[in-house]
């Protein structure tokens, strides 16, 4: 049998597929590491630098040459000076996690040493689908599909978020309108299409780790059978959710300062926004929902069976003063007292088939929120509203 290397098995989310490689060839990852700062000032600058310096060239900026300048469109400097970069930085959390906690399932005990082997084989799989090309091209192909789109419809984009870039009556765009249509917009677009690929990645590996004949143990004090360090993979996809929500609220918020949108009839789309963001950020926890009910099932039964046979010997004993009444059972030192049994299938009993915490919640809809609250202050008083958040999270 080939001997399995555990370095092997520490799977990454980012390291090593088709981006990344690329990347490194063109030196903005080095060897040893993943160069997310140089990375992520070099993308917002590509991304952002040329559009303000044509805008100023072309005294686009403030206002004067155009109604709606540049530095109005919250949402341009917000998606490429805060999105992109966090979209980047997001990525060094994420291997981090994932390198972490896949290899705690054999560190724990939950995947027994009979299936090492199998586990190793599905983080084989999913590595290789990590570095296969083809999600890639149906990314790109995905990008180029919306930027066409985009052209086509560049009418309706004109009064709105590059209308700032209108070469006045002919409702042409100047150099920073097609540098932010064909340059920007599609690396923003692939940066964060790529996030959602990795979603998709995680939750993969999660179904098929979760068809392994798990070892859950339905009394850990977790209360998630063993399953609780799971509760940290959300932060991987922290900083994903702040960006995808503060770019859409910095949007919004430009329609209600300068256009005059309504910020209450927003409340409907905001609010499934983030029930959205937030179900497809846990999504991959949710593939434990199967051998956690399973288990707890299994476990009440077994468990209750153990209590029942405790408890009658207890009262043969001591109630009824049957002196014939012993067993090991009523000395076994993990046992304990009656009070001790009581406290295992109570264990059972109360833990929980989905693996998300609060603070697995929280990770996600904090950052989702912090933007939404900055969208609201326009109108209302920020106290009222973080007031409001710690209710509802409370």
């Amino acid at each position: 049998m080939k001997q399995i290397d555990d370095e092997s098995l520490a799977f990454s989310l980012i390291r090593d597929d088709l981006p990344f490689r690329l990347q490194r060839r063109m030196g903005l990852i080095p060897e040893q590491g993943l160069g997310l700062m140089r990375r992520a000032v070099f993308f917002a600058l590509l991304t952002w630098l040329p559009i303000v310096i044509w805008a100023i060239a072309a005294g686009r900026v403030l206002p004067g040459a155009v109604d709606d300048p540049l530095l109005r469109h919250f949402g341009v400097h917000v998606r490429f000076l805060l999105a992109v970069p966090l979209f980047i930085l997001g990525e060094g959390m994420a291997h981090r996690l994932s390198t972490t906690l896949i290899p705690y399932f054999l560190t724990s005990g939950l995947v027994q040493a009979a299936q090492k082997q199998d586990f190793a084989t599905i983080i084989g799989d999913i590595t290789h689908l990590r570095n296969r090309a083809l999600p890639w091209i149906v990314i790109v192909a995905l990008v180029i599909i919306w930027t066409v789109l985009g052209s086509v419809t560049a009418g309706a984009e004109l009064g709105h978020e590059v209308n700032w870039a209108s070469n006045g009556d002919a409702g042409r765009l100047g150099f920073g309108g097609w540098w932010f249509m064909y340059v920007s917009r599609p690396i923003f677009s692939a940066l964060m299409l790529a996030w959602l690929w990795r979603l998709i990645l995680a939750f993969v590996l999660l179904k098929r780790i979760a068809r392994l004949d798990l070892d859950i143990v339905p009394t850990h004090p977790d209360g998630i059978g063993g399953l609780g360090f799971l509760g940290r993979l959300p932060n991987a996809f922290s900083l994903f959710a702040f960006a995808v929500s503060a770019v859409l609220c910095s949007r919004l918020a430009h329609n209600v300062v300068y256009h005059g949108a309504d910020l209450q009839a927003l409340k409907t789309m905001l609010t499934v926004f983030l029930v959205l963001l937030v179900a497809i950020c846990l999504a991959p926890l949710l593939s434990f929902i199967g051998p956690l009910a399973i288990a707890r099932r299994r476990a009440l039964l077994e468990y209750g069976a153990m209590v029942g046979n405790h408890g009658r010997l207890v009262r043969r004993r001591w109630i009824l003063g049957e002196t014939e009444a012993d067993d090991p059972i009523l000395h076994a030192d993990e046992l304990g007292p009656v009070a001790d049994v009581l406290t295992l299938y109570q264990a059972i009993r109360t833990m929980r088939i989905v693996p998300i915490s609060k603070f697995s919640l929280l990770a996600i809809a904090i950052p989702a929120l912090i933007p939404i609250a900055a969208l609201f202050s326009i109108q209302v008083p920020l106290k009222d509203i973080l007031m409001k958040i710690v209710n509802i999270l409370i």
